[in-house]
Formats: C-alpha cells, sequence, structure tokens
C-alpha cells in the first residue's frame, strides 16, 4: 500500500529526469478564481477531471461507431444494441455500459491525422491538443520527451488548480507508458516545468489492490521524528539539491520538496490509496484487474480534491499472443476475439461502474470522464503484418476516432458528429484532438491559458481549437 512507514521518507525524483526545469511556468490561479462566464454558459463545472486511455488505439468502429451497413470487409461479426439513451447505440459486448448511455456523449468525429501513424505521435497530439513536430517523423519510436514539448492537458489543468488535502494536482495510475527507452512524450509538463508533471503511481497485474510511487525515491535514514519535523527533513533533502545550487532552477526543486513534504504529511494520501476498506461489493462492481482497481482509485482522488487523474490502460501480457499486440488496444491480430473475450468485458464493467458510482455519490455532475486512445483503428480488416484479412485484425488509424464524455456539466444521452459510412474519415462537425483539449479546459472552467516562459515572455499554451459547447447544458 501507498504509506510512509517509520524508517521511510520520500524524496522526489522527477519522472522527466528535470528535463522541464529551464523553460517557464504558467499563471496558476485558485479554483475560486476560474472565469465565471464558463458556469454561466454550462462550462466550469468540473472539479475534476478523470481521463482514462486505452492505451494501444482502441478501435471506434467495433464500439461505439459501428457501421452495420458497411460492406462484411468493414464491419465485422459484432452487432449493435440499443442503449438507456434513445438513438444511441454500441457494441453487444457493452452491455453494462449501455445501461448508463443517457450519462454519456459520444464524439464520433475525431480526426487526429499524423504523418506518422504510429502511438508515439498518437499520444502527443491526443494528450497535449498540438500536432506533432517534425521530430516525431524523423526520430519515430526513438523520439523522447523533451523539456521544449507542449504540455499534457492535465498538467495544465493541475498547474491552475490548487489541492488543500496535500495532493499533487495531476495524479497518473497504474503506469508510464511505454517501457524505456520508448516512453511516450506528451504525458508531461515539458515547458510549464516538472513541478507540474503527474505525479505517477504504478499497479500491478498481479496485485491490483497494492499501488506504489516509484517515481518517489526511498531514503532509509529518515526517521519518524525527521517526518514530523519539516526543518530536519528539508535539510535530508538539500543534499540532494546541492548539484542544484548554481542553477536558476533552484525555486523549482524548493517546489518540488514542497510538494513532496505536503504528500509525506497528509493524512489524505495513506488514505485514499488504501483500497481494502473498499467494501468486496463495490470492489466486485469494478471487476478485479489493475485497470477496474485504479478506475476506483480515481474515484477516491476525486474524493480527494485532486484535479486531475489520468488512468493509462495497463496490458496484460498474458493475452499478448491472442491479440498480436502487448497484450492491451493495439489489436493488429485476431480483433474480434480479443475486443469480445478480454478487453471490452474489463472495460464495460469497469467504466460503467465509475459512472454508476460517480453519480450514486452525487460526484458526477462536478467531474468530468473523458475516454480517448492514440487513434482508432483501420475500418478496412486485415493487417498485412498479422496475415491480412484471415488474421482477423485491424491496423493504425489516425484519420478518425471516437471520443466519450460523462459528467461535469456534459448532456448525456446523445452523440456529437459522425463520421462517413465506413467509419474512414469524419463527415459531420469533424474536430482535432486541439478541440477536446479546448473541452477538457471549458469544462474545468479554465480559459486563460496564458504563461510565461524563462525569459518572462508570455505565450499561450494552446492557440487551435474550439471547445465543444453544445455537448454542456
Amino acid at each position: 500500500m501507498f504509506k510512509a512507514n517509520h524508517r521511510r521518507a520520500f524524496l522526489v525524483a522527477s519522472a522527466s529526469g528535470f528535463a522541464g526545469l529551464h523553460f517557464g511556468t504558467p499563471a496558476r490561479v485558485r479554483a475560486d478564481e476560474l472565469n465565471s462566464t464558463n458556469r454561466a454558459r454550462g462550462g466550469g463545472r468540473a472539479k475534476s477531471v478523470i481521463l482514462f486511455f486505452l492505451c494501444g488505439g482502441a478501435s471506434h468502429v467495433d464500439t461505439w461507431d459501428m457501421k452495420p451497413d458497411a460492406p462484411v470487409e468493414y464491419r465485422g461479426p459484432f452487432q449493435s444494441i440499443a442503449t438507456s439513451a434513445p438513438g444511441v447505440r454500441c457494441c453487444e459486448h457493452l452491455p453494462m455500459l449501455a445501461s448508463q448511455a443517457h450519462h454519456l456523449a459520444v464524439i464520433r468525429s475525431v480526426c487526429g491525422t499524423v504523418n506518422t501513424n504510429d502511438h508515439h505521435a498518437g499520444y502527443y497530439y491526443n494528450l497535449t491538443g498540438h500536432v506533432p513536430d517534425a521530430s516525431f517523423k524523423i526520430q519515430g519510436n526513438d523520439r523522447r520527451p523533451y523539456a521544449g514539448d507542449w504540455p499534457f492537458i492535465g498538467s495544465v489543468v493541475g498547474s491552475r488548480r490548487s489541492n488543500q488535502q496535500g495532493l499533487p494536482g495531476a495524479i497518473t495510475l497504474p503506469h508510464k507508458p511505454s517501457r524505456l527507452p520508448y516512453t511516450r512524450p506528451g504525458q508531461f509538463a515539458a515547458r510549464l516545468g516538472v513541478e507540474f508533471d503527474p505525479l505517477y503511481v504504478q499497479g500491478s497485474v498481479d496485485e491490483p489492490l497494492k499501488f506504489q510511487v516509484p517515481s518517489l525515491v526511498l531514503a532509509g535514514d529518515v526517521t519518524t521524528e525527521h517526518l514530523l519535523s519539516r526543518q530536519q527533513l528539508l535539510k535530508q533533502l538539500d543534499v540532494a539539491r546541492n548539484r542544484f545550487d548554481h542553477s536558476p532552477v533552484e525555486q523549482t526543486w524548493k517546489k518540488h520538496q514542497q510538494r513532496t513534504l505536503d504528500l509525506i504529511l497528509s493524512s489524505t494520501a495513506t488514505k485514499v490509496f488504501d483500497l481494502e476498506s473498499e467494501s468486496e461489493s463495490t470492489r466486485a462492481r469494478y471487476g478485479t484487474s489493475v485497470n477496474a482497481m485504479s478506475l476506483l482509485l480515481a474515484r477516491r482522488l476525486v474524493e480527494a480534491e485532486t484535479p486531475f487523474v489520468t488512468v493509462f490502460w495497463k496490458e496484460n501480457e498474458a493475452i499478448k499472443d491472442q491479440c498480436k499486440s502487448a497484450g492491451g488496444w493495439d489489436t493488429h491480430g485476431n480483433n474480434f476475439e480479443c475486443l469480445k473475450n478480454h478487453l471490452l468485458p474489463e472495460f464495460d464493467r469497469a467504466f460503467s461502474a465509475l459512472i454508476e458510482d460517480l453519480q450514486q455519490r452525487n460526484l458526477l455532475d462536478q467531474t468530468l470522464l473523458l475516454v480517448n486512445s492514440e487513434m482508432g483503428r483501420t475500418p478496412k480488416i486485415g493487417d498485412p503484418r498479422s496475415g491480412g484479412v484471415s488474421g482477423a485484425g485491424r491496423d493504425h488509424w489516425t484519420h478518425c476516432q471516437s471520443v466519450l464524455m460523462a459528467g461535469g456539466g456534459i448532456q448525456g444521452g446523445r452523440t456529437y458528429g459522425s463520421s462517413d459510412r465506413l467509419g474512414e474519415y469524419p463527415e459531420q462537425h469533424p474536430l482535432t484532438p486541439a478541440d477536446i483539449a479546448k473541452t477538457v479546459y471549458y469544462a474545468a472552467g479554465i480559459d486563460d491559458l496564458r504563461a510565461r516562459d524563462s525569459q518572462g515572455r508570455p505565450y499561450n499554451l494552446l492557440d487551435e481549437g474550439q471547445p465543444i459547447k453544445d455537448l454542456f447544458g
């Protein structure tokens, strides 16, 4: 469990190696200072955001944008079913979520086209709202997260909000995609400065109730008395700070110290991660997987007023051979069996439980839920890399994908936009990831995206895109 024991204290070790320390900081405001105009128009209700990111590239045409009238080489074997929202249909293998569709807005016209058609660029575009630059095409999977990258939307939201219970503004679980050296760009604060990086909480497929924080290093020479004395603990932390004494980033390092202290001394931090305190019936409703428990933990973090929580779907290597993938949504082969037997049932139970749980606790209206992925999948069945048509897979497809939203002022029970008859390209109300990012900011009441670089010069964190105001009541 996440706890500080008698011989341990946390020392900050940034998840991105202090890559963004030199760039600049945003204009931070308190939650009660957020733009009141947004609230009057339907936005600004979301005190928290939960992003559920389906790592690998979830098939839009097999879930929420099915094409039953398309030729068989496109539509696949799945049938669509009616939901609790008139006129909204979904895949037959999502029955629990179908019963919650009156809370959902299904966005079917997001075009995240990238010239590399790969995961790195797809992550970056969908997590920041910014079109990937030329370095993604030049470097491919060798493209690392850089200090000058545009910041993750969760870091932007977290930078504008404060948490009174000692938790960071943005928390990511149950893993950091992907394994080194292929860390996905776009999930860090980057040019905002690493003090706004998400706190990474690691979960385990084998022990789904156990969550740890690998981005915080444990020091064994700090006693309980040290924990109770901020002055003594700061002296311990200063040892690690010495290398920065002559660097202009010293102030940022002090912010890291403060965040560490707040986390250590917060009683909330030890309680919120204790999933065993939840009833067995609640845990069973979500499911037994690490992804399910991550969503349950996300609900607890919302109760603790965490501004932004990201759950990156953790792949299960036990099914990787069946899906011709890493065990996630990158279903290059055996797409339909993998979805039917593994991915969709797990997603269906866990995400429907989250909606239901938040609604029952009167938290849904103040919590924006967002389900996204780095791309969709080819509407035409058959990836040459996995046997073509006989391999029954779908390749990467960045030209069209579906996004789900619920809560946070969103009017549920509806669809927005549409793709063409084959699900290949947006047709009505075409959108980009920038529009999705701006909609998140709008829901959270954030319309001032100004920041300053290390020279004090102002810049805008996202010029492109417009919020989808029609989604709000």
